[in-house]
């Protein structure tokens, strides 16, 4: 018992240090940098910031177009898992469905920017099939298409786990006792989905304000918060301290969000029993919500499918036959082969080392006998790191690690990965580990194996295909983000998405579209593997 619980001990103490070091610490840094002066303590940098001419235009324009996006994406995600859920639509018709709510997650929100411009612009792929241009894309609007995209995969993802575990029983008895149309949907669909509807509008709504890839391409005149922090650090005349000062206005949403969600979880219904019952045959429902569905994936579909036209033909929009040229010549560029591979080798060391954190923490709180505190902390860790910006995490770490050994290297990078994106894999391996044999370890224990021989030869095997879920979850994530590593990449450690961003300066946007496409290939391939792999476990 003694040696379980000190190998436990150990696995905690290597968490929270991590996590002090590269979590707790730069952002009380970032947050004193807001503050220290040369004179000393001051609010004059907060004062300067809020003065400054437009700054409060740009603050209400984030939360205009944040509020929007995120309403908007959570209706078209509601009519997708509605459609995958609560239809008699055919298996294949809905696995589409649900590949395609899926699909934005798999490139940089940065490319979404520039698929806008090269579908909507005024020589647009779609603006040249419809004769007209139906919108200007630089400002609310395409700030709005942009965040919609980028948010659809989380809304949904949150939506349709939630129906799973919705009665439908209830929606068959409603029916049964004559309630009207609009009666049985509040009844049986909607108010069981309040809580979570609630939360994936927050979730949204938080993701929108904090990006920065999107209105770094079709931001135009139209400031955000993200772009005011960008141009504060990167700009010109780089400004730290009140960049220190956008950071942290950027954290209180943040805040705000986690005691939100503790309050909405008081709005979740739980079922004590979830019974699969058959839905009535109804060819009006189900043509009309997967018409919907389809609709609203026709609409990314036809977003995205320029990325796929523009690197095929030799000159978009004035000369377009059919050429391998920029491809070609991308692949026979060293430079941007050599990012690439910076790129993969990021996102294999942010998986390794994130999905064996996340095993780690999740063994303390599901598989443990450590006090309570100790289940809390980690547990406060993952609630943090789920609600800080990857912009405020990067310009933390730029300030903690200017001048160390870590500037600028890979080995910043990945940590800030993990960190950034560790609360979502350590809730999978949380979820798995909490439904295996809570005895395993004792009759182990009981026939003179030790903890670890325990944990290696029956709970790991047990674990591998959620492992592999983590590992395919860190490694898609780590080759689509940016806003952290914006301030953290240096020139010998650049990957393609700061790439993407450093091509934009010199308008090179085939080689974007085509970098693009790597990353879109990559993660496809990636997602794949992992999941047949994941699959072929489970069966066995």
């Amino acid at each position: 018992m003694n040696r379980k619980n000190w190998e436990l001990k150990l696995i905690f103490a290597g968490i929270t240090a991590l996590f002090a070091a590269f979590l707790i610490i730069p952002t009380i840094r970032l947050f004193f940098k807001s503050f220290l002066g040369e004179g000393g303590v001051t609010a004059s940098y907060f004062l300067s910031v809020f003065s400054q001419r437009g700054f409060g235009q740009t603050l209400a324009n984030s939360f205009a177009v944040s509020a929007a996006s995120a309403v908007a994406a959570v209706g078209l995600a509601f009519v997708m898992a509605y459609a995958v859920h609560y239809t008699g639509l055919p298996a294949w018709c809905k696995r589409i469905l649900r590949a395609m709510a899926t699909l934005p997650m798999f490139l940089p929100t940065i490319t979404y920017g520039f698929a806008i411009i090269y579908s909507f612009g005024k020589q647009g792929l779609i603006t040249r099939l419809l004769g007209r241009q139906l919108f200007n894309i630089y400002g609310f609007w395409g700030l709005m298409i942009g965040y919609v995209i980028y948010t659809i995969p989380v809304a949904f993802m949150l939506i349709s786990n939630t129906m799973c575990y919705v009665d439908k029983k209830t929606l068959i008895v409603s029916k049964t006792m004559g309630d009207p149309h609009l009666s049985t949907f509040w009844i049986a669909v909607l108010r069981p989905l309040l809580g979570t509807l609630a939360g994936a509008f927050i979730q949204a709504f938080f993701l929108c304000f904090t990006d920065f890839g999107i209105p770094a391409s079709v931001g135009g005149r139209y400031d955000v918060i993200a772009t005011v922090l960008y141009n504060q650090m990167l700009g010109g005349i780089p400004d730290f301290n009140r960049g220190a000062v956008v950071a942290v206005i950027m954290l209180l949403p943040s805040v705000a969000s986690i005691f939100l969600m503790r309050f909405l979880e008081r709005y979740n219904i739980r079922y004590n029993r979830i019974s699969d019952a058959d839905l009535r045959k109804n060819r009006v429902r189900d043509v009309g919500w997967g018409l919907g569905g389809t609709a609203v994936s026709v609409c990314m579909l036809a977003v995205f499918a320029v990325i796929f036209v523009v690197p095929l033909v030799q000159d978009w929009p004035y000369r377009t036959a059919f050429s391998f040229d920029h491809i070609r010549g991308v692949l026979a560029d060293g430079d941007l082969l050599a990012v690439y591979q910076h790129s993969i080798v990021m996102a294999l060391l942010t998986a390794l080392f994130g999905t064996l954190l996340a095993y780690g923490a999740a063994l303390i709180t599901a598989r443990s006998a450590l006090p309570a505190w100790c289940k809390r902390v980690v547990e406060s860790i993952a609630m943090v790191t789920n609600t800080i910006p990857g912009m405020v995490l990067g310009l933390a770490f730029l300030f903690a690690f200017s001048g160390t050994p870590l500037q600028n290297t890979l080995t910043l990078m990945v940590v800030c990965n993990i960190v950034h994106y560790f609360s979502t894999p350590y809730l999978m391996m949380k979820n798995s580990l909490s439904k295996m044999n809570a005895g395993w370890e004792t009759t182990a224990m009981l026939m003179g194996d030790s903890w670890l021989k325990t944990i290696l030869r029956v709970v790991t095997p047990n674990a591998v295909s959620s492992l592999l879920s983590v590992f395919s979850y860190y490694f898609i994530n780590a080759m689509v983000t940016i806003s952290a590593l914006v301030f953290i990449a240096g020139a010998r450690t650049m990957v393609l998405t700061t790439k993407i961003k450093q091509l934009q300066y010199v308008n090179k946007f085939n080689e974007v579209f085509v970098l693009s496409l790597l990353i879109l290939l990559t993660n496809f391939v990636a997602k794949a593997v992992f999941s047949r792999l994941a699959n072929d476990k489970k069966k066995k």
